[in-house]
């Protein structure tokens, strides 16, 4: 792999896991627990701030997902492995990291042929 792209894929990952970083702690809020005053609010307005807190759980969720899957991303450069398939071992294609930098299969394993 070209050294321009590792350290383009490299900026695009670190500048991903920041965001999903500052993004998650502005959401805080909206995981915390759900207390209402039942009688005062009502029954659908309790129902709102549950559905909006389950939401947030599960953005929670696939932030986690991705935050792992670029660490595992920046791991494998480390390990100057970035770029290979981690089933095959071959060369992942430019273009598919490009659109994704977190790939860890080649299109041919990824589609079941590998």
């Amino acid at each position: 792999m070209e050294e321009a792209f590792l350290a383009r894929c490299r900026a695009a990952l670190e500048a991903e896991l920041a965001a999903l970083e500052s993004l998650q702690a502005g959401t805080e809020e909206a995981r915390r627990p759900v207390t209402l005053d039942q009688p005062a609010v009502g029954r659908l307005s309790r129902m709102d701030a549950l559905q909006l807190q389950a939401m947030a759980r599960a953005s929670d969720r696939l932030r986690e997902q991705r935050k792992a899957r670029i660490r595992a991303a920046l791991s494998r450069m480390d390990a100057g492995e970035y770029g290979y398939c981690v089933k095959c071992g071959d060369e992942i294609a430019a273009k598919r990291l490009e659109a994704d930098p977190t790939v860890p299969l080649c299109i041919g394993c990824a589609s079941g042929r590998g």
